[in-house]
């Protein structure tokens, strides 16, 4: 059988599993769909700031940030992050998984160990992966499971690296950031912890530093990863900690290194956002955000633990259907299924921001 065939019998086969997957043009956010959380991606000043970026250093960065791709911009990014997460250091990249397939490879390897929750982003299981390490999987938030591990691979591994998110992204549930940090500090060193921030910055914490920081735990976990795409409302990722970490990673981050540099107009509207999440303007695009997200868990029952809400259906043909029937009405929710989610957990996920208008949740309630 000559590859086109093959091809042409897989995409078959998912369309038949009800998986197959098709891009869709959209003008405009959707209410429930989207992850800009504080609604900046639209916003004058990010756009403005957008707009002088690419004015003053072009459309691209023409290089990577070891050639002469590092522009005044990224300097810049990288100190505004490094102040906003109130660490030593940080380093922009161009996404948030480019973060990921670089930092965990430059921290661990052959002989170390990666201890990831099992509902880690797509990401981390990959940039595991990559690294060569031995991978253990936990299930999901739980610390038992975890410190059994941490246990076992202590006595064997040179180094070990636990990953989890802050917020799950297809859960909204949130990782118990305390007690893992508490374990971690069980074993003088050996064990560092890597959080994905991406879908708490701007949503938690004093300023919108993220759930690290609400819950007084900045400076106890080496690694912090966030994304500058979602509440942000620009594009990128980025790590910061320590000098010692970020100085790793410039040396060791392939995705970094073998990259072009960030394009500066992306560059531009975060510096902005990073400095309106800190204002009352962001205060109070925060407050109306959690606002909606009360109105909604108290409409489903569900737990406002984030803007995130996974409504399950079961099946991947109930999810289909379950989306199809609402976009007839107007409101758009993305069936996610396998493998995003496990078998039998597919769901539509309905994603709040500061900007979705209360009538709107109202109607959806209604429909659902």
């Amino acid at each position: 059988m000559d590859i086109e065939t093959q091809l042409r019998a897989a995409l078959a086969e998912r369309e038949a599993a009800g998986l197959l997957r098709r891009l869709r043009v959209t003008e405009t956010p959707r209410p429930f769909a989207s992850n800009d959380y504080l609604g900046l991606a639209r916003h004058p000043r990010l756009v403005a700031a957008a707009q002088e970026a690419a004015g003053r250093y072009g459309a691209g960065s023409t290089a990577s940030r070891h050639v002469c791709g590092n522009l005044p911009v990224h300097a810049a990014l990288d100190e505004a992050l490094a102040v906003f997460k109130r660490r030593e250091a940080a380093l922009a990249f161009s996404s948030g998984y480019a973060a990921a397939l670089g930092t965990i490879p430059a921290l661990v390897g052959k002989g170390d160990a990666v201890l990831l929750d099992k509902l880690s982003h797509a990401s981390l299981i990959d940039g595991a992966r990559l690294s060569g390490a031995t991978l253990r999987v936990f299930p999901h938030n739980h610390l038992a499971a975890l410190e059994k591990l941490l246990t076992t691979e202590a006595a064997r591994a040179r180094r070990i690296l636990i990953v989890t998110e802050a917020v799950f992204s297809m859960d909204g549930d949130t990782a118990p950031l305390r007690e893992i940090v508490a374990l971690k500090d069980r074993f003088d060193g050996k064990a560092w912890l890597l959080v994905d921030e991406a879908h708490a910055t701007g949503v938690f914490g004093p300023g919108g530093r993220g759930l690290a920081a609400e819950l007084g735990l900045e400076g106890k976990i080496e690694v912090e990863m966030g994304t500058l795409s979602k509440a942000l409302g620009s594009s990128g990722g980025f790590i910061a900690g320590s000098r010692l970490l970020v100085d790793t990673l410039v040396n060791h981050a392939r995705s970094a290194i073998y990259s072009t540099a960030p394009n500066p107009a992306s560059c531009g509207a975060a510096l902005e956002a990073l400095a309106l999440v800190g204002e009352a303007e962001g205060e109070a695009r925060r407050k109306r955000l959690w606002g909606a997200i009360h109105r909604f868990a108290a409409g489903t029952s569900l737990p406002a633990q984030s803007p995130i809400f996974p409504l399950l259906c079961g099946t991947e043909e109930q999810a289909l259907t379950a989306s199809a029937r609402l976009a007839e009405q107007s409101l758009v929710l993305p069936a996610i299924r396998y493998p995003t989610v496990p078998r039998g957990k597919a769901r539509l996920r309905v994603s709040l921001t500061a900007d979705t208008p209360l009538a709107e949740i109202e109607r959806l309630l209604a429909l659902l």
